[in-house]
């Protein structure tokens, strides 16, 4: 597989205000993640509100400065990109919205904003670029006549999929979908899906996928990272991840998804205690170790090194006892 982005020790920390001039302690968003998606591949972000899958996806699109750590496009440092680079890295990363009501300027017809970006960099494509916004529109499932009429004349499915032909029209490599589906209906949801999969056969483009729908992620995902609280508690492949989670959090989440058998057995559902701690002040050594099923039952040796020591990632998860095949027996 021929890497496209490559993500590492990625960190965002927004300073906390404590008095009127003082900044205090940190808002530790995103604390040294590590990834990569391959060209023509789509890696799955997954995890609870506000664990730093969007503030990710920012740093990707570069409209976040990253505190520290490295982004890489093909090779290409994109962090400190300023100017006309900058501007050039925007024609190769695009991002689809959550929300596609609030991603449209109501005063605007759909096909002006779909020709935005075109606008924006300067490009008058072959034929011209009405021309070229009316392929995208045919290309995302759109007639021609939709061509001058307002967001508010749409549906919400079809409202995404103008965010999809904008997110495309300046040809990507790679676009950030931040729960592109999660505000549509279920029907329309495989709908917006498949057309992102048959762009993606079509084009080469890769995605990265943000989302908390596990079952959307387990059908679209070459890769799944799973986040908890600004740090990848588990990383592979998604058949592997679905079928043998190996981190507890990873584990709690897949027994959470609702299963479509009313008879289905719950038994094994895991139930995490107590509330996500605040990124401003996270737990010392595992952030995981608050809510850990598997910690109160830990003699105080492993204990201790669960307070202490933040976890590496092993075999892909990122849990000290997964060296120690604790999770296994």
């Amino acid at each position: 597989m021929t890497e496209l982005l490559e993500v590492r020790d990625l960190v965002k920390h927004f300073p906390v205000r404590s008095g009127l001039f003082r900044a205090a302690d940190a808002l530790k968003a995103v604390d040294g993640i590590s990834f990569s998606i391959g060209v023509g591949q789509t890696l799955g972000l997954v995890g609870e509100s506000g664990c730093g899958k969007s503030t990710t996806g920012r740093l990707v699109m570069r409209l976040l400065d990253p505190t520290s750590g490295s982004i890489r496009l093909a090779g290409e440092e994109i962090g400190a990109l300023r100017g006309a680079a900058l501007q050039e890295y925007r024609r190769r990363v695009q991002i689809v919205f959550q929300n596609p009501a609030s991603a449209l300027n109501p005063r605007q017809s759909v096909g002006t904003a779909i020709a935005a970006p075109l606008l924006a960099q300067g490009i008058t494509p072959p034929g011209g670029v009405k021309a070229r916004v009316r392929d995208l529109m045919d290309r995302v499932g759109l007639r021609p006549d939709h061509y001058n009429r307002f967001p508010h004349e749409f549906s919400g499915g079809q409202k995404q999929r103008v965010g999809i032909a904008r997110a495309l029209a300046l040809d990507p490599r790679l676009i950030v979908c931040d729960e592109p589906v999660s505000a549509l209906d279920v029907s329309v949801q495989a709908q917006v899906i498949n057309l992102l999969q048959d762009i993606q056969q079509e084009t080469g483009v890769a995605y990265l996928f943000i989302s908390h729908d596990l079952s959307v992620v387990r059908h679209f995902a070459d890769q799944v990272a799973v986040m908890y609280l600004g740090h990848l508690a588990e990383h592979g492949p998604t058949s592997d991840v679905f079928a043998a989670p190996k981190h507890p959090y990873t584990r709690a989440l897949l027994s959470a998804v609702p299963s479509p058998s009313p008879g289905a057995d719950r038994s094994g559902r895991i139930r995490l205690a107590g509330d996500l701690p605040s990124p401003s002040d996270p737990p010392s050594g595992c952030v995981f170790r608050t809510r850990c099923p598997l910690y109160a039952a830990l003699g105080e040796e492993r204990q201790r090194l669960c307070r202490e020591q933040a976890p590496a990632s092993v075999s892909g998860a990122a849990c000290h006892h997964v060296a120690a095949s604790a999770l296994a027996e």
